[in-house]
């Protein structure tokens, strides 16, 4: 018998690629049905429209359904994937706009604006990974590609859920990497090492060898150009940062981009509705062009190819958000990693790694205390968690700032925070 794949948030523009990835690993992957849910009835009409005619192309044999109803995606469900966005894009443009009033990096899933995303979502993911361990399937995993990823996936896995956290940074980078080299995805191997957002490339092995120093040494004004990140800066890390380092290197300079705008929030929210237009027209059954600019790109790539690992028990390796279980020496083993990990039937089991170098490590366990932080503050309501958050977070830190900024983050979130303004 075939799988059920749950897709909640199922109205996104993301989806009919995410469909069709697991459509074309129907060998490795056998699904009977998808099931797209979304409280926007219209919204996911048009792109679950779109997705049929995507699959029909494609030869898929199985049942793909749309609705509004959580227990009818759940029950019996393989693998749920999370896409949600609480508030939607009207909410991410909160999130990038208020923070700059208080000269702070305005971004959804790091600083400020990452912290207000992740009191709304924590709760909101909990109770969705809790009815899918009493609809879903006996086994069921949660796949989280709903941002903060890290923080997301800290508190699922810190109440002992069956969920991997996932991003696109890496396969992105893997598959830029392997065109560089001309060879197949498979043979390019990152040491990717860190949190979610905030990760490096300590090694890029092409069948085994490790071609980083190469890269430093002839293409580093390239890879820097690629992170916007100066190459100095490169060179002497000595590792390829993610584009996200930018937020916490160059501070000053991004956030006085932010201020010039336009925001991301605009520009997606500006993109989603052209996609939207495209995606209503009966003779389309493919992805367009324009999906590429939405950001996620490879998102489908990466969790077809989890699924079709957890599923078959390959023991290939990804690169996930999971327990760091020694993976990384100087972090506690139940601290949310995003690390190589060795996929089976089992789930994730990260690789071990060297010790990160001082001026990684204390970055990032400065973020994680933020994380931990945040999760207890989005789980309780205590707004004295929330402040201590903010003041653990790089990207705010200073008490007279981290005072105000809460209130207006609060503030701004309000509809949507019900432990933090009960009643």
């Amino acid at each position: 018998m075939g799988l059920k794949i749950a897709v909640v948030g199922g109205g996104s523009t993301y989806t009919p690629e995410l469909v069709q990835g697991f459509a074309a690993r129907e060998a490795r992957l056998p699904v009977d049905e998808f099931v797209l849910l979304d409280p926007d009835a219209e919204r996911l009409a048009v792109v679950g429209g779109l997705a049929r005619r995507m699959l029909a192309r494609a030869g898929f044999g199985g049942r793909l359904a749309l609705t509004g109803r959580r227990e009818e995606a759940l029950d019996g469900a393989d693998f749920v994937v999370a896409q949600l966005r609480v508030g939607g894009q009207a909410q991410r443009l909160v999130d990038e706009t208020l923070p700059l009033e208080f000269g702070c990096i305005g971004q959804e899933t790091t600083g400020a604006g990452g912290f207000a995303k992740a009191l709304r979502t924590v709760p909101v993911m909990l109770e969705l990974a809790e009815e899918t361990a009493r609809r879903g399937a006996p086994g069921a995993w949660l796949v989280d590609f709903t941002n903060p990823v890290g923080i997301v996936t800290q508190a699922l896995l810190d109440q002992g859920h069956r969920a991997i956290g996932l991003c696109n940074v890496a396969i992105g980078l893997q598959r830029r990497l392997a065109a560089h080299f001309g060879v197949e995805p498979e043979r390019v191997e990152l040491e990717h090492v860190g949190l979610n957002h905030l990760s490096w490339e300590r090694a890029v092995r092409v069948d085994g060898v490790d071609r980083l120093p190469e890269l430093l040494e002839r293409h580093a004004e390239a890879l820097a150009d690629e992170v916007e990140l100066p190459v100095g800066l490169v060179r002497l890390l000595g590792a390829i940062p993610s584009d996200y380092l930018r937020y916490f290197y160059l501070t000053g300079e991004v956030l006085a981009e932010q201020r010039r705008g336009p925001t991301r929030a605009e520009q997606v929210a500006a993109i989603e509705q052209e996609l939207l237009r495209l995606y209503r027209d009966p003779a389309l059954d493919t992805k367009p062009a324009l999906l590429d600019r939405r950001g996620g790109a490879l998102y489908s790539e990466a969790a077809a190819q989890l699924i079709a690992s957890l599923h078959a028990g390959t023991g290939d390796v990804q690169v996930v958000d999971v327990r760091n279980d020694g993976a990384l020496p100087d972090l506690p083993a139940d601290a949310v990693v995003e690390v190589p990990a060795r996929i089976d039937a089992a789930g994730a089991h990260p690789l071990p790694l060297a010790p990160l170098a001082p001026e990684l490590l204390g970055l990032v366990q400065q973020v994680k205390a933020y994380e931990r932080l945040a999760v207890r503050a989005a789980l309780t309501g205590d707004r004295a968690l929330a402040l201590k958050a903010l003041l653990a977070n790089p990207l705010v830190r200073e008490h007279q700032i981290a005072v105000p900024l809460l209130d207006a983050l609060l503030e701004g979130s309000r509809a949507h925070l019900p432990r933090f303004f009960p009643g």
